[in-house]
């Protein structure tokens, strides 16, 4: 009779070696397209890496599927051992949140959207824990640091042991050093999230305080009579800033306003005649496309259909174009998106200015669109009687950005 094979520990290192390289490529693609500061220098290929960050989370999921008989046994086999337990749980916990929360971040389009606004919170927490201990585990491991480390015997006199043992040094300053760059971020992370969060609170009948910003425009706009705070407004979660370029600065003296193209009536706008348009106020959640969402904010501006309408917008006129004070982001909306009743040119954010970094002094605001279509800095707007294709949609995102997925679902 064929003697069964015994099962060995070392029919999951392919597994190992393959997830190890994945989780590295993982880690470096996701850290490229979290970083706000490199997201103009990485604008070509951003969405190309976003999709590749994509088919590596899914190739890593199916080689622990394809595995994990083998995986159950090992980690049946660790958890005999009292001191890999919590090294063991840490690992499954790591793996099952940044699994469990990528899938849904992948399929945002087709699920509500406070749920990707929870995963990301979830990818972000468990990305700040597993990366520095993969990373940790790695180093700790490490032959050459081994060698590096390695007492060798004398062999007239007996061995000499240290005063702890090398395996112990070498951890301790792997996770020293790992703590040390880790720490700040998980810091300005946390912070973030609660002082922006509990700041961002307006409904109590109190204006949340944003940071001063390199914006100098005079008059402040103020809320109009009544409007602040209204019922169920005054914003729920945490902005994220994103921008292409560096954040450009305005003042009132030489900040204006144009609407120019297919129009009856070319018009421009100075800051104080701008503030002096009749305004409309609206609460509105906001959603960005990487997963983020600020529930019932409260927005004040002037409506774009308003603008339109005293331009006087001719036959021929079929889409309208959006510039950004940046001088480098455009986007579009066709003539029917821009008359929708909810579309702002606002320059109050939950009773306030709107922040420099936020897209103040003024940035369209197209709630029942994901946020590229809301550009910031908005300083003018052109009929034109052809489709164009925005900044980002040139390189990869959709024309039509419906957040309850009127274009359709989609994998990516």
């Amino acid at each position: 009779m064929e003697k069964k094979r015994k099962w060995s520990p070392k029919k999951l290192r392919p597994l190992h070696t393959w997830n190890a390289w994945i989780f590295y490529a993982l880690a470096l693609s996701g850290i490229l397209l979290y970083f706000p500061q490199i997201r103009g220098v990485i604008a070509g290929f951003r969405v190309t890496l976003k999709h590749w960050h994509i088919y590596l989370g899914l190739a890593s999921i199916l080689l622990l599927l394809m595995y994990s008989p083998f995986f159950i046994r090992h980690i049946k086999r660790i958890w005999r051992k009292a001191g890999q337990r919590y090294n063991l749980l840490l690992i499954l916990i790591v793996i099952i949140g940044l699994s469990g929360s990528g899938v849904v971040l992948w399929q945002f389009r087709n699920l509500p959207p406070v749920w990707s606004s929870i995963a990301l919170v979830v990818h972000d927490i468990f990305s700040y824990i597993g990366i520095p201990y993969a990373l940790y585990h790695s180093v700790s491991r490490s032959q050459w640091v081994k060698k590096a480390f390695e007492i060798k015997k004398d062999p007239e006199t007996e061995k000499v042991r240290p005063s702890f043992a090398r395996r112990r040094f070498i951890r301790i300053s792997a996770g020293s050093i790992l703590a040390l760059i880790a720490g700040p971020l998980l810091y300005k992370w946390l912070s973030g999230v609660i002082n922006v969060g509990a700041g961002a609170k307006g409904g109590n009948g109190s204006k949340p305080k944003f940071k001063t910003d390199d914006n100098h425009m005079l008059p402040h706009p103020e809320p109009s009579k009544g409007t602040f705070p209204l019922e169920k407004g005054g914003g729920d979660g945490v902005f994220r800033p994103y921008t292409v370029t560096r954040y450009p600065s305005f003042t009132s003296d030489k900040w204006e306003f144009k609407v120019s193209g297919l129009v009856d009536k070319p018009m421009t706008f100075d800051w104080k005649g701008f503030l002096e348009l009749p305004r409309k106020v609206e609460v509105r959640d906001f959603h960005c496309v990487t997963g983020w969402s600020v529930y019932h904010v409260t927005w004040e501006g002037v409506l774009l259909s308003d603008l339109l309408k005293m331009a006087g917008v001719k036959g021929q006129a079929k889409y309208v174009k959006f510039y950004s004070g940046d001088g480098v982001y455009t986007d579009s909306l066709t003539i029917e998106q821009a008359h929708m009743d909810d579309v702002l040119v606002a320059v109050l954010r939950d009773g306030n200015p709107i922040p420099q970094d936020y897209g103040g002094p003024t940035r369209l605001v197209v709630p029942k669109m994901y946020g590229y279509k809301s550009v910031k800095w908005l300083n003018g707007i052109e009929l034109i009687d052809h489709s164009m294709t925005g900044f980002w949609e040139k390189r990869g995102y959709k024309k039509n950005a419906w957040v309850d997925g009127k274009n359709g679902g989609f994998m990516f």
